[in-house]
């Protein structure tokens, strides 16, 4: 079993408009039933700590409506810890939530730029979907790299920002950001899954891309759990040896 950090955005408001947003829930859902159908922990934290907002639910959607019943679950949602006090040391893997609140909250936020790194740095597995890559900007690992540097990545495209109508309400193009700081984006058709897997970071286009990612995450955390099992017996091997 791996430990999970799912990390949501604090914002309840889209810029000056005051549009109401949250973290998507979707988004947020198929992972964690993912990542809890695979045996793992799974544990939340936001921006700004307490209960986050979230967007709207669909409650055709058997997974999500899953996800908002799920009493472990409410009661991680209900009073997440601040990203600053979480200890990277603590999680094997983090999966940033999406949802168009993360495009003022998550970029330029010390506490998860040194969450994600140190996660990332230990080893461990990074993953963002959809809006969520923004929190991935500006990210350093320990040998002074930016973590996107060379990165394949998918996030939201400019033209799915248009084809939502939010083209003139968010601060910048996350996907524009994304190719300044050395990822090279990967699209795909408006609001079809797209996957990258680089290295140790999973990224994904939007929500259809949500359990993919977590999918893919899952592939590299069970590589991890078969390569510390393996280690453990050459070990012990070694030690009877002696």
């Amino acid at each position: 079993m791996k430990k999970i950090l799912m990390v949501v955005t604090s914002v309840s408001e889209l810029g000056a408009g005051g549009e109401p947003t949250g973290y998507n829930v979707a988004e947020a859902a198929h992972p964690w039933k993912v990542f809890r159908d695979s045996g793992h922990f799974v544990d939340f934290a936001s921006i700004k700590g307490g209960q986050p907002p979230r967007d709207t639910v669909d409650t055709d959607d058997p997974i999500q409506v899953q996800f908002t019943e799920d009493e472990t679950t409410r009661a991680g949602l209900y009073n997440t810890a601040r990203v600053e006090v979480v200890d990277p040391e603590q999680y094997d893997a983090v999966y940033l939530v999406g949802g168009h609140g993360t495009m003022w909250d998550f970029p330029n936020n010390e506490g998860l730029q040194k969450l994600v790194g140190g996660i990332y740095n230990k080893g461990g597995v990074v993953g963002a979907v959809c809006h969520g890559p923004a929190g991935l900007l500006d990210v350093e690992l320990h040998h002074g790299l930016k973590l996107l540097s060379g990165k394949d990545v998918a996030a939201f495209t400019n033209d799915e920002e248009v084809a939502a109508g939010k083209d003139k309400v968010i601060p910048f193009f996350l996907a524009d950001k994304l190719t300044e700081q050395g990822a090279n984006h990967i699209a795909v058709d408006n609001f079809e899954e797209n996957v990258q897997v680089s290295e140790r970071l999973v990224t994904g286009q939007n929500p259809a891309s949500a359990a993919g990612v977590a999918k893919e995450m899952e592939k590299l955390l069970a590589e991890a759990i078969h390569q510390e099992k393996a280690e453990e017996e050459a070990a012990e091997a070694e030690a009877e040896a002696d």
